[in-house]
């Protein structure tokens, strides 16, 4: 079983690790900049790096779920690798939003994308094991690299 889900869980907890360094920053630039909770706002520099950080934390919860059922219902690695590509977009995101509001838009564009990747991958993986299990249909193409899959 640990096997089959080793590399989502490694995906899940660098995931998590990067949700604790976004929180770090903003309590870095709340010292730096002297915003005291629970205000909100002040610096612009603050202000683009609470808002990054607001963002990433409401797509997590999004990200997590796709990545998990992509992972259990589509390919393990597949998803895994779109997880990492993911995370990196969002380290970029949050740091180019820091800098400028523009600084946002590419990785967020990648981030998104990546994120309709694993939930694309995510219905897909479903519609193949609702298939497969109630009329013994296979949808998805057995190819080489599906297989690896340790469904």
């Amino acid at each position: 079983m640990r096997d089959q889900v080793a590399q989502l869980a490694f995906v899940t907890i660098a995931a998590v690790l990067e949700q604790a360094y976004f929180s770090m920053q903003v309590i870095w630039a709340r010292r730096k900049y002297k915003i005291s909770p629970p205000n909100t706002s002040g610096h612009p520099v603050f202000d683009r790096t609470f808002r990054a950080q607001l963002n990433c934390s409401e797509y997590y919860p999004l990200f997590l779920s796709a990545l998990w059922i992509a992972g259990i219902f589509f390919h393990q690695g597949f998803a895994a690798f779109c997880g990492l590509l993911y995370l990196y977009a969002r380290y970029k995101y949050f740091h180019g939003y820091a800098e400028s509001a523009l600084g946002r838009l590419t990785p967020m564009y990648i981030s998104s994308s990546i994120l309709w990747v694993l939930i694309g991958s995510s219905v897909l993986g479903l519609i193949d094991y609702f298939l497969h299990s109630h009329y013994g249909v296979n949808v998805k193409p057995r190819l080489t690299w599906w297989k690896l899959s340790a469904l």
